[in-house]
């Protein structure tokens, strides 16, 4: 068997003490494959990202593996293989989107391809050069994506990526998702069904901060998930 790109084992996290968000949750990311994470409002979604993304002081595991290696999620050398678009994210608000991607190629130490290629297909031209506190939340959340696909990095976390676009950067978005496995692995949450069954090659459906059921290749249908979420 492959080695997992990444490797989760009996999470648990809180926000509060005594408000458990994450109980028990285990979960393999393999080499360049889609993950759909689907849950109703409050299943723990959003903390799950979160977590991997280090934002959170209250966690416990039993183990985070990267490659079969231990790690943590604020070690540096993960946070360069790794790149969050959240929900919702007001960083660098007197940043334009051209300083913001500048500032983030700096960071990671890559050039960001495909830039203009990706601006054009989120019609995104007139606004490169804007605030990005004075973007709307569809365009700041395409200010976003537009870095995270050109940036390429082996591990994409998308928080409810579709919420904001308009239907042809919602197309987009799914043409990018679908030819991202030549890249890397995609991790995203979403309660549109839609967007998980068009894009995912694995589903995972999250209830009460856990893992309830994995659906896999052609057991990828909306009906069955449909029936899973209402279990």
């Amino acid at each position: 068997m492959k080695t997992p790109l990444l490797e989760i084992r009996n999470l648990n996290a809180w926000y509060g003490k005594g408000r458990p968000v994450l109980s028990g949750l285990s979960l393999e990311l393999g080499e360049h494959e889609t993950i759909g994470l689907i849950g109703v409002n409050g299943a723990g979604k959003t903390t799950f990202i979160k977590t991997l993304s280090g934002l959170l002081e209250g966690v416990r595991l039993d183990a985070a593996l990267w490659q079969g290696k231990p790690f943590l999620f604020r070690d540096r050398e993960f946070k360069k293989q790794r790149y969050v678009v959240f929900a919702e994210d007001h960083s660098f608000p007197f940043f334009t989107f051209r300083e913001y991607a500048s500032y983030v190629a700096a960071s990671y130490g890559k050039n960001l391809s495909d830039m203009e290629e990706l601006i054009h297909g989120f019609h995104f031209e007139e606004y490169t050069g804007v605030l990005l506190k004075e973007l709307s939340t569809g365009n700041l959340k395409k200010a976003y994506l537009i870095t995270a696909f050109a940036l390429k990095p082996k591990l994409l976390l998308l928080d409810e990526p579709v919420n904001g676009l308009d239907f042809q950067s919602t197309e987009y978005l799914y043409r990018q998702i679908n030819s991202y496995r030549q890249y890397g692995t995609i991790l995203f949450s979403s309660h549109i069904l839609e967007s998980i069954c068009l894009t995912s090659d694995r589903v995972a459906v999250l209830e009460q901060g856990q893992i309830k059921r994995c659906f896999d290749g052609q057991e990828v249908e909306a009906e069955k998930i449909r029936e899973a979420l209402k279990q």
